[in-house]
């Protein structure tokens, strides 16, 4: 069986402004995320590719033979070229899974996807939060139990700007009252989507053996379905059947 090609994708700010993130996650959070994947099991042949990078790292060719694309952004989705959106966005339709992480909600490709505003409500107050499994047989909440907790993050909380999930996967409930829909599935095109809510820069969330195992199984879940789809407009100009009386 062939291994699937995993693409984890990190803005790489935050790391190298906030000396807090730094210290939690001293080689990037896109390489805690791959870290995390790389020990999950056999199957999975895990790089990173970051803002900075020529092309965001997301050549054409790079994505061309990319099974699942991991995703996570936050104060620099206005520096994503829109022409690596686009790239995204065809090779999601074509069939690449597309994981998308935290703040990733804002992100233009996410947006672009849901074709909403994708806002909701925050507050950062070193909240201890508990995500629920909503559907205890899907693929994504395998391994994990009724519910686990996270003992502080931010918080997110409804109302969230998404079109109805497809499949409902997870729901978070915060310290402060607040719930969310923190796992949440959607078809686009051949490919699959998947949103999870934990994962604040400046909380060990990415270290979690909780977290890291939903990130895994989602990986797993968005592979590649079947044969790729290529979206063209094709003029059909000589018929099946003869056109006349």
């Amino acid at each position: 069986m062939s291994r699937l090609s995993i693409v984890v994708w990190g803005e790489n700010v935050h790391e190298h402004r906030n000396p807090k993130v730094g210290a939690i996650y001293p080689e990037g959070m896109h390489e805690a995320i791959a870290a995390g994947l790389r020990a999950s099991g056999a199957g999975l042949e895990v790089s990173t590719a970051t803002l900075q990078q020529p092309e965001h790292g997301l050549t054409t060719a790079r994505l061309a033979a990319t099974d699942v694309l991991v995703w996570w952004g936050h104060m620099a989705h206005g520096e994503v070229a829109e022409a690596i959106v686009d790239r995204v966005q065809a090779r999601v339709l074509e069939g690449m899974g597309l994981i998308v992480l935290h703040s990733g909600h804002y992100s233009k490709i996410f947006k672009r996807l849901m074709g909403t505003t994708c806002s909701l409500t925050w507050r950062e107050a070193d909240e201890r939060e508990r995500l629920w499994v909503c559907n205890p047989g899907h693929p994504i909440a395998q391994g994990i139990d009724r519910c686990f907790e996270l003992p502080a993050e931010e918080m997110y909380g409804e109302p969230f700007g998404i079109p109805a999930p497809d499949e409902q996967v997870f729901i978070s409930w915060f310290e402060g009252g607040e719930v969310f829909r923190s796992g949440c599935c959607w078809h686009r095109g051949n490919g699959r989507i998947f949103y999870f809510r934990p994962g604040h820069e400046t909380y060990p969330t990415y270290h979690d053996a909780n977290v890291r195992r939903v990130i895994a199984n989602a990986v797993r879940w968005a592979a590649p379905q079947g044969a790729r789809w290529v979206d063209s407009c094709p003029n059909a100009k000589e018929p099946r059947e003869k056109i006349g009386r």
